[in-house]
């Protein structure tokens, strides 16, 4: 009888530095040549090279560590249908929340300073935003950076229509054995280079769900990568094995990346296409051969538990909803000062950081706002967890199924 899941302390700590890393992420994006809702007065080209660090990889690793966490919360779910009922609660009220309150003021300031939008905000809300148009120079309504909550809800509906199906019981199996030691390292970064490089040159998201096929052809694999991952000890086995070189890997390749960038840096002219095809496989090598390391070093040297682990693992999805929100508007008021970039910065990390913290404290402790903001509503908890019924969880797992004798626990 194979055991319940326990819970990866190793997974909960790569999604809290994962979203730490989007927040600091999302801050530099003011100072970088790049496209954002605002922008300091005189970005810095170096920052784009600097951004490379994390921009191939930190996606991929969101989706994969959700996919994981997904497998956790179907195990405590009776059903498939209570599973996706839960997921959407948790995720469409925040995202309907977030599209309605928390994004309009980004799409007011990106208007006021990159389109010379002449009105406040309050006429802004009231006449333009839910005008459902582009008259005043960008889609409106729109989700901004909520759209990987809209992608993940696109992906927890897809892996449950697939739950239903009448999977064979050796489905995870299979798994298993297919990516099972340095097949997890090499098979999918000879994947993401097929499908993002050789078929598709994707070098950006369009962050429109209903036409982004190639980063979806990326996203949703990972998604479900992670999914039958918390399952899988012989995979993650091999993650802990192969992650130095992984390491390895993944410098080399963001050596080659930062190369290309600082010879061909944004405004200028772009690389020739044997060059930008170099640029696109190194992303790709990048990509998921850092997801292995960090996979590999969290269950090897952080599946342990620590105080503040779980306020912190609550407090990452309303930091998420709330921090670019933040960042854009401090950046508005603070880039008249004229007090340089680096004073600019280091004002938008802790107002970011103490704006976050203030809306998940307030939050958390006002009971119709916790839905909106992502959290559990307050109530009794479940008569049973998924540590007191595991022959029920197991039956109700359609990845897995029972066997004759037990299995390692490594989830």
């Amino acid at each position: 009888m194979a055991p319940a899941m326990r819970r990866h302390y190793g997974m909960d700590w790569l999604r809290i530095g994962a979203f730490a890393l989007l927040i600091l992420y999302h801050a530099a994006m003011v100072f970088t040549p790049w496209g954002f809702h605002v922008k300091t007065e005189r970005p810095i080209e170096w920052m784009s090279v600097a951004m490379l660090i994390t921009n191939p990889w930190r996606l991929t690793l969101l989706f994969l560590v959700s996919g994981y966490a997904s497998r956790a919360l179907l195990a405590k779910s009776d059903g498939v249908g209570a599973f996706l009922s839960s997921r959407t609660a948790r995720l469409l009220i925040p995202l309907a929340f977030g599209i309605a309150v928390m994004v309009p003021p980004q799409s007011w300031v990106e208007l006021v300073t990159q389109h010379a939008y002449p009105h406040g905000f309050g006429y802004f809300l009231l006449h333009d935003y839910f005008a459902f148009d582009d008259a005043v120079g960008i889609g409106l309504p729109t989700w901004n950076h909520l759209w990987f909550v809209a992608y993940l809800f696109t992906y927890t509906a897809a892996l449950a229509l697939l739950l239903v199906l009448p999977w064979p019981a050796r489905t995870q199996h299979w798994f298993d054995r297919a990516f099972g030691g340095w097949r997890a390292l090499v098979l999918p970064t000879l994947y993401l280079i097929l499908s993002q490089v050789v078929i598709f040159h994707r070098w950006a998201d369009t962050q429109d769900l209903i036409h982004d096929g190639t980063a979806h052809l990326a996203f949703f694999p990972a998604f479900l990568f992670g999914f039958a991952l918390a399952r899988s000890p012989s995979v993650m086995a091999g993650f802990v094995r192969w992650w130095p070189v992984a390491a390895v890997l993944a410098a080399g390749s963001y050596a080659v990346g930062a190369g290309i960038e600082l010879a061909y840096p944004d405004g200028g002219p772009f690389p020739p296409p044997w060059i930008a095809d170099q640029m696109l496989v190194a992303h790709q090598i990048q990509s998921w051969t850092t997801v292995a390391a960090l996979v590999g070093i969290a269950e090897r040297y952080l599946n342990r538990d620590a105080p503040f682990r779980s306020m912190l693992t609550e407090a990452v999805f309303p930091f998420y909803l709330i921090h670019q929100t933040i960042i854009v508007l401090v950046e508005y008021w603070v880039r008249p000062l004229g007090i340089g970039a680096a004073g600019e910065f280091s004002v938008l990390v802790i107002a970011t950081v103490a704006g976050c913290w203030a809306f998940y404290r307030i939050g958390r402790e006002i009971g119709w706002l916790r839905p909106l903001i992502g959290l559990r509503r307050l109530g009794p908890e479940p008569r049973a967890s998924g540590h007191d019924r595991p022959q029920e969880l197991d039956a109700r797992d359609p990845w897995r199924r029972r066997r004759n004798r037990p299995q390692p626990d490594l989830a």
